[in-house]
């Protein structure tokens, strides 16, 4: 199998190897099954061959593509840089593309989309994600009840869906949880890979990142601890498997 390429974009390095072993778990694969990068650490190669890859998966992070560029943090905004330099050829050559929470931020800065603070943030927490009739048949989606619990924290999010894409899951408070851009490329506001104690470790290194008052870090644990998000991750899996090539 040609492997996924993994590109993570949270400089923290506690959180940022907990996320990469929580893909692996949930997607069904090995260390040996992927290339990982870590962008705070490693520029991207001029030279990488997306065709060398089944796919890319892109983790979360702290970063706003919508802060101001006075305002972004020097190393989220290097890391941001680099994976919208990346995100033209991905969308030109239809490569099989998740990104998870940043992600989506990332994909609708690319494709021209609304992404703001204004509307649709969501607090540390559970969600409920409904299927659209849209997502009826999504490969994504296979196995997948209509409606499932999910994972969430994010301060900005898309507004409107991009031209061409396709909306397969909402919420309540923010509409857009997951897109299909074209046929391969697919974004989740949502984190697939993260099950309670994965947002217990986020919700410590990330408590004076400006996602909830320092004070409710306690109580955040307490609510996401036992959520059960085995369908959420069924996502990765089945990423994984439609795409995967010999």
């Amino acid at each position: 199998m040609k492997p996924f390429l993994i590109l993570q974009l949270r400089p923290e390095a506690e959180a940022a190897d907990e996320e990469f072993s929580a893909i692996l778990h949930r997607a069904g694969l090995g260390e040996g099954d992927v290339h990982r990068i870590r962008l705070d650490q490693t520029a991207l190669p001029e030279t990488l061959a997306l065709a060398r890859y089944s796919g890319v998966i892109v983790g979360g992070g702290p970063g706003c593509v919508s802060d101001p560029p006075e305002e972004k943090d020097p190393v989220e905004a290097r890391i941001e840089a680099q994976i919208l330099g990346l995100m033209p050829r991905i969308v030109a050559e239809d490569l099989p593309f998740l990104g998870c929470c940043y992600g989506i931020g990332i994909l609708g800065r690319h494709l021209g989309a609304p992404v703001s603070k204004a509307y649709h943030g969501e607090a540390v927490g559970p969600i409920t994600c409904t299927r659209r009739p849209e997502g009826a048949d999504d490969p994504l989606l296979e196995g997948l009840p209509d409606s499932f619990t999910a994972l969430v924290g994010h301060k900005e999010a898309m507004d409107a869906l991009p031209e061409a894409a396709t909306h397969l899951l909402e919420g309540l408070h923010c509409p857009i949880q997951m897109l299909r851009y074209r046929d391969r490329v697919y974004a989740t506001q949502f984190h697939p890979e993260a099950d309670g104690e994965s947002f217990a470790l986020r919700i410590r290194v990330y408590r004076e990142k400006g996602y909830f008052p320092p004070e409710a870090a306690d109580s955040l644990t307490a609510r996401v601890n036992g959520v059960d998000t085995v369908y959420s991750g069924r996502i990765l899996a089945n990423f994984v498997r439609h795409f995967a090539q010999g």
